[in-house]
């Protein structure tokens, strides 16, 4: 079952540049594990090293954010849309 991913700009150099991809899973953590066998690097960038979604990244289920659902546990299906957005900080 295939999910639609948007990728960020700043990891697009990952999925050979394309905005969006599909991967195949029933939770966004398989999601996640999909994500990091067909594009190397992927999931660390996601994930830190216990496998858990790094802080600094969010992720959005169809605009809703995972944190106010099942966090990785979130249920997706065929025609979702998730989003990886990761945090952005700076300034003066």
């Amino acid at each position: 079952m295939a999910v639609k991913v948007l990728i960020p700009t700043p990891l697009r150099n990952l999925t050979n540049n394309q905005a969006e991809v599909n991967a195949d899973g029933s939770t966004v953590k398989e999601l996640i594990d999909n994500l990091g066998k067909n594009y190397n690097g992927l999931k660390e960038r996601i994930c830190d090293e216990k496998g858990n979604i790094r802080r600094f990244v969010n992720i959005y289920l169809n605009e809703e954010d995972i944190r106010f659902l099942q966090g990785e546990s979130t249920a997706v299906k065929a025609g979702d849309q998730v989003s990886i957005v990761p945090a952005i900080a700076g300034g003066c």
